[in-house]
């Protein structure tokens, strides 16, 4: 699909009746949701409630128009909240003008980037964040959520953005408790964590059939915020120190462009710039996951240009940055969400609820806010990650560590930044020392495997070395280095061939240290022979005159020990077959 091409215009021409009574339930469904969520995301940010809200009307109607996943639910989410959250918070205090206009030149930036991105089609630079790198940093930043939010659930003042920040300060304010704030939260906290599970079930005994009470369920955010908003209004329990949302400016948000700072843009390229990434990356593997489950397709590059574009919205509409919700995607898509439009409907109900519900929101209590973000984030904590990244890689493992701890100690954009960079190096690192075996015939085989793992047919007058990854300036030397030793410590060598079958570029670099090794190797008396060379890389080899100093080229590295042994090797195919690995191997 075209980045610029309109996939409205490809799915509604499709629409029907069965497409928008299946978008309508989905997008009902997800405003009960969204209602509450985008309001504590929005008190989790350090924004008014209504941040939150207006996140949910133009970029979604923007991402309906752009996007290309049926069942993504675009809007405020938690992590992007927590890292709204400390770069405006490194600027100003929370609440004031300065906060809120970074807020929005976040959003701003974050999906200029996105959209300029998607329009040069870049969206491969997220596969630099590798998967343990943001696991790590999603656990690290979900203990970092629920951290911040202690101080709404037990009434008490805290201060601090990291875990040796938080922590003494809530031990050191933890004689404030303010215990009717405390009952809030516990109630809710048991409720919802209990509602995840415990309510489809308890519906389906009143008599529910299991489809209806599955979704009836997932109104859980709604029962809580209505029974905690009634209790507060009855017991009065506002006047007794419980800290409410209060008033929810009602009606639309007028569209309107931030003040102009370049001193402030300047300072907020980078962390947007890691926004932008985290929030493309939790969004593509979202809406990729689902569109797997009905065999359909995404395009990473108009993803971005969606996304960002409902970014651009969010900026110009007093919103918070958004992006794709696990949670809520997850609902849209069981809910029966058929099209993109079901993210339109949803933004068409928030806005009526901003014109009509506001007021009746004003007793909802913090409380509540904050027990609705620390069970959503629950799902985010993956504590078995670790020990598994660390048992399957130990390169992967540490980076995964080293990006939660980095995070949960300095930060979440040193934590991002931290991982990223100790993958690339550790990347950098493997990939300048490649894999490469020496190979030998199986018997009764024209295969061709590594002498230290199989019991194998070779000849001291002819090596051959496969070579499992691609040659580049990184470890071009080191092949060079290899093949040297190989001269030395074999003086009745005459052959060296270079099995190509893993190798998928040859950059200017190795292409100079391949000719260093061949004029070593003549200078020895030894041969230099190329098997198995892939298309590709043999198209770019012939752009020099390297191919035509060879000894010999093969299509296979069979036909190769044919030609330089053909009485060995076919006394060895010949031979009784086997495969044994050598002990311990």
């Amino acid at each position: 699909m075209s980045v610029f091409r309109l996939p409205l215009l490809d799915w509604g021409r499709r629409y029907s009746r069965e497409n928008l009574s299946g978008d309508l339930i989905a997008a009902l469904v997800v405003t009960v949701m969204l209602i509450p969520q985008g309001m504590a995301y929005a008190m989790l940010a350090g924004l008014p409630p209504q941040a939150g809200l207006y996140g949910a009307i133009l970029p979604l109607l923007i991402y309906a128009a752009l996007g290309s996943s049926s069942a993504l639910a675009v809007g405020p989410v938690a992590v992007v909240a927590l890292m709204t959250a400390a770069t405006a918070g490194s600027i100003a205090e929370i609440g004031t003008p300065g906060y809120q206009l970074a807020a929005l030149w976040i959003a701003l930036i974050s999906g200029a980037m996105m959209l300029l991105m998607g329009l040069l089609r870049l969206g491969f630079v997220a596969n630099f964040l590798s998967h343990p790198v943001i696991s790590g940093f999603i656990t690290a930043a979900g203990i970092l959520i629920a951290a911040s939010q202690i101080r709404h659930l037990l009434g008490i003042q805290t201060s601090g953005k990291t875990l040796p920040e938080v922590i003494p300060s809530i031990l050191a304010n933890i004689g404030g408790l303010h215990w009717p704030t405390v009952v809030m939260s516990a109630l809710g906290l048991v409720f919802l964590i209990w509602s995840r599970k415990g309510l489809a079930p308890a519906l389906r005994k009143l008599g529910l059939k299991a489809a209806a009470a599955a979704l009836l369920a997932r109104g859980g955010l709604f029962v809580a915020v209505l029974a905690s908003t009634l209790a507060v209004w009855l017991l009065g329990l506002d006047a007794r120190g419980l800290q409410i949302v209060g008033d929810i400016p009602r009606g639309l948000p007028a569209l309107a462009v931030p003040a102009f700072d370049a001193d402030l843009i300047t300072y907020l390229l980078l962390p947007s710039a890691l926004i932008a990434l985290v929030g493309y990356v939790e969004s593509i593997s979202i809406a990729q996951t689902l569109a797997a489950k009905r065999r359909q397709s995404i395009s990473p590059d108009r993803e971005l240009i969606a996304l960002g574009a409902a970014n651009l919205g969010a900026g110009l509409t007093q919103a918070m940055p958004v992006t794709g919700g696990l949670s809520r995607s997850i609902v849209n898509f069981d809910a029966g969400a058929q099209t993109p439009a079901a993210g339109a409907f949803t933004a068409l109900m928030i806005g009526a609820a901003l014109l009509a519900l506001t007021p009746l929101l004003y007793y909802l209590p913090n409380a509540t806010l904050a027990a609705i973000i620390i069970v959503a984030v629950l799902s985010l904590l993956d504590f078995r990650a670790l020990p598994r990244a660390w048992a399957y890689s130990k390169a992967d493992g540490a980076a995964m560590a080293v990006t939660m701890v980095v995070t949960l100690v300095l930060g979440v954009e040193q934590g991002l930044a931290a991982g990223v960079g100790l993958s690339l190096v550790m990347h950098l690192y493997r990939t300048s020392r490649p894999h490469v075996a020496e190979v030998g015939q199986v018997p009764g085989t024209g295969h061709f495997r590594n002498i230290h793992r199989y019991e194998v047919v070779t000849t001291p007058e002819i090596v051959t070395l496969r070579v499992d990854e691609s040659l580049y300036f990184p470890n071009a030397r080191y092949l060079e280095d290899l093949v040297q030793e190989k001269i030395a410590s074999n003086p009745q060598l005459r052959h060296l061939v270079l099995m190509f079958s893993a190798v998928n570029a040859v950059d200017a670099s190795a292409l100079e240290s391949l000719e260093m090794i061949q004029a070593k190797l003549r200078d020895a008396g030894v041969s230099l022979h190329l098997s198995e060379v892939k298309g590709p890389v043999m198209d770019r080899l012939r752009r020099s005159d390297f191919p035509d100093h060879l000894a010999g080229l093969y299509l296979t590295q069979l036909d190769a020990m044919q030609a330089l042994a053909p009485e060995l090797t076919l006394a060895t195919l010949n031979a009784p077959r086997h495969e044994r690995r050598k002990q311990g191997a």
